[in-house]
């Protein structure tokens, strides 16, 4: 496939193609589209700085002596918890450094990750609550089910995100390692562990399913994708069907993981186990079914909880985390091709506006960062101007709540709000970035059809790396598919590394050719206030 590139640096113009010959003169279309990346380079760039801001606010706010953060700053200041501090704030913290500042990055993040396994691990790699008066654990009896329900989330909200970024790295380590003694403590047998209880069942099997669904592929150990059948087999070939057995599904988070966790099963089977795939078909669509029947008000949103068998609508407010619920459907339709899976997406698309500004969790910010993720996580797949609308609107809502001290609300769902900010700033700048950051740096960028149009400018002379964003499902988890799923980053541009690109300057004859993998791994930007700059 041809593809033009198109770069903007300060005042200068270049462009980029592969397997095409160079376009040299600016045209009128292209010029407006450039007006739409400097756009676009203005909202990452308040973004970054936001991120950082939440960053340097919380690290102000975590404990001297240990350097971890606190679960929130009022009732739990004195403890680090895994299922909050670890999953929710703590690795948005590190992915905002990676971007907006790699010292910190290197350092104290690295610092906090090796404090944590030092001080919190209580059974083998496993986390426990962690005391900051006590030097030491919460509790002195051990709770095996807090145990496993804390790791779970601090594997499937906090590092497995990081994994898919990030790649290998001491953060996919910490992963594997709690991965592997957590299966060792875990029965899914009777739902989720020896000693566990019913109350976060659903939410822990959801969050193993996605976590072993995706880890499956980036190991290639067959352990884990037989834990995950285990749990398939539970739920959709024995006597716990979600909404033929449950008289209780949430539809929102804490709950609403098990509809993705048992789609994403269902993809992997389709490539590794068909015959288990034919297996779990049939009770997997009726429960997709049963979900759009008794699930959705009338705009297509789905309700917080119902009672799947009767139709009884449990608790009726929208939920927040529709798009990860969609996640799930579309990823099976991509598969089964079942309309009415993509039109419940478009439903939702064409009654969104009727939620600008809407209310999603009492005036938490968290509510607005998992309502805009589902809606970029789909954009990307499915793409339509009246969402990307809805988006740029309610990203400005989140934003406004955070405080001058960088903090949001000072609870673990800041990190959300850094999660979301980030997902937007790269739909922005199409999964390209700069390195090192600055705050005077503005990255945009703007596709139409075969051409990436890409404008960086900065207030004062500045020099560095650009960086292109790759297939990271491929490379990095090794997925059979780029299957919709939570808390994902979603791919936009991205280079292939066994390609030649080619670099062309409006203002030379020759143009200049890159690798692939250059791209990926870095080209030299030079940037001078004012003046027509090169890239070399």
């Amino acid at each position: 496939m041809k593809l033009n590139l198109i770069l903007a640096l300060g005042i200068l113009s270049i462009v980029a193609c592969k397997d095409a010959q160079p376009v040299m003169a600016l045209s009128t279309e292209h010029g407006l589209l450039f007006d739409k990346a400097d756009e676009n380079a203005i909202l990452a760039n308040e973004g970054f700085i936001r991120s950082g801001k939440f960053v340097q606010g919380w690290l102000e706010m975590a404990d001297p002596e240990s350097g971890l953060i606190p679960r929130n700053l009022e009732t739990d200041k004195d403890i680090w918890n895994a299922k909050d501090a670890a999953a929710d704030n703590y690795p948005f913290m590190v992915l905002t450094s990676f971007f907006t500042d790699q010292d910190l990055f290197d350092g104290t993040m690295l610092e906090m990750l090796n404090a944590e396994k030092k001080l919190t691990s209580r059974v083998n790699t496993l986390p426990d609550t962690y005391s900051f008066s006590k030097k030491g654990f919460q509790n002195e009896k051990l709770d095996m089910a807090e145990i496993i329900f804390g790791s779970s989330e601090y594997i499937k909200d906090g590092l497995l995100p990081l994994t898919e970024w990030l790649g290998k790295s001491p953060w996919s380590d910490r992963m594997m390692e709690m991965l592997y003694d957590l299966k060792s403590e875990v029965s899914v047998a009777d739902g989720i562990s020896k000693v566990g209880s019913n109350a976060s069942r659903e939410e822990v099997n959801g969050e193993l399913l996605q976590t072993l669904s995706r880890i499956y592929w980036m190991t290639g150990d067959e352990k884990f994708l037989d834990w995950a059948l285990t749990i398939g087999d539970y739920y959709l070939l024995g006597d716990h069907h979600p909404t033929t057995d449950l008289e209780y599904l949430r539809l929102r988070d804490h709950g609403c993981e098990l509809i993705s966790g048992l789609c994403e099963l269902y993809v992997s089977t389709s490539f590794a186990k068909p015959q288990k795939r034919e297996a779990y078909k049939k009770p997997l669509h009726e429960m997709l079914h049963r979900i759009l029947e008794v699930g959705r008000n009338g705009d297509g949103l789905f309700y917080d909880a119902i009672n799947p068998q009767t139709g009884e609508i449990v608790q009726k407010r929208p939920a927040d985390n529709w798009g990860y619920t969609l996640n799930g459907f579309y990823a099976v339709y991509l598969l089964d091709q079942d309309p009415s899976y993509k039109e419940a997406i478009l439903k939702i698309y064409s009654n969104l506006n009727k939620y600008t500004n809407f209310d999603w969790e009492n005036g938490s910010a968290d509510g607005y960062a998992d309502a805009i993720e589902g809606a970029l996580n789909l954009y990307n797949r499915i793409p339509d101007p009246s969402v990307a609308k809805w988006m740029d609107s309610e990203i400005k809502v989140m934003w406004a709540m955070q405080q001058e001290n960088g903090i949001i609300e000072g609870w673990h769902g800041d990190g959300n709000f850094a999660r979301t900010t980030i997902m937007y700033n790269l739909w922005k700048s199409k999964g390209l970035y700069l390195k090192p950051w600055r705050d005077d740096l503005f990255l945009g960028a703007e596709q139409k059809g075969d051409t990436l149009l890409i404008t960086i400018k900065s207030e004062l002379p500045w020099k560095g790396k650009l960086y292109f964003d790759k297939p990271r499902h491929k490379e990095n988890m090794k997925l059979p598919m780029d299957w919709a799923r939570i808390n994902q980053f979603p791919e936009w541009f991205t280079a292939d590394k066994d390609s030649v690109y080619t670099l062309v300057d409006y203002d030379k004859s020759e143009p200049t050719k890159y690798q692939g993998i250059q791209l990926i791994d870095g080209i030299d930007i030079k940037l001078e206030d004012n003046k027509r700059m090169v890239v070399y």
